[in-house]
């Protein structure tokens, strides 16, 4: 009977040291984990040190898409800045070919007063206006010249008239108007500009009596 038991004995001892993989065996080491050395994964962490890793993963993520929608924001902006500012080029230059031509209507409207011409008078006016109309709604407007005191930036002096019935610096005549794009200088109005008589010294004065 004892020998029997001491048989049982060394076989539930084998079966403990070759236990298969996955089988608990029983014992007094449960896990299985006797002269097996325990060994931390480095690229492991708590659970809160992952999430922190994860967030700032996110963070960045959304850092550089900020960033690449405020560039592309600048970059679309700057294009439609660059577009208008060619497109405001394109119409200055056409305006500034145009002039001339309103130039020349109204040299005949202000030369031909004849009544037999009043019908060819009606005509030219209802061009010129709708010509003038489509000028002023791309921004063009005309310098106010005369009776205003002398401006280099709005006006160039053709000529100075010696005058005492007009203040010192005033445009009395306007030979040809100038113009504004939207409020910047296209041409200037050339005009005359009156200007006060030199005094005469008292000596010249007693001669001329």
């Amino acid at each position: 009977m004892s020998s029997r038991s001491d048989r049982e004995k060394e076989e539930e001892k084998e079966r403990r040291s070759v236990a298969p993989s996955g089988e608990r065996p029983s014992g007094d080491d449960p896990e299985g984990l006797e002269g097996f050395e325990v060994v931390d994964d480095p690229g492991s962490g708590s659970p809160g040190e992952q999430l922190k890793k994860l967030l700032a993963e996110k963070q960045e993520l959304t850092d550089t898409l900020v960033r690449r929608q405020a560039d592309f924001d600048n970059y679309r902006k700057r294009v439609e800045k660059e577009k208008h500012h060619e497109r405001h080029r394109g119409v200055e230059s056409l305006v500034e070919h145009v002039l001339p031509v309103l130039d020349a209507f109204d040299r005949a409207l202000a030369g031909h007063d004849d009544p037999a011409n009043a019908e060819y008078r009606k005509g030219f006016e209802l061009i010129r206006r709708q010509l003038w109309d489509a000028l002023a709604k791309q921004g063009v407007t005309r310098i106010e010249s005369m009776g205003k005191q002398f401006n280099p930036h709005f006006h160039h002096a053709i000529e100075r008239v010696e005058t005492s019935e007009h203040a010192d610096g005033v445009v009395i005549d306007e030979l040809q108007p100038g113009y504004l794009f939207h409020e910047r200088v296209l041409r200037p109005a050339m005009v005359r500009v009156a200007t006060a008589p030199e005094s005469k010294p008292a000596h010249a004065a007693r001669h001329d009596n």
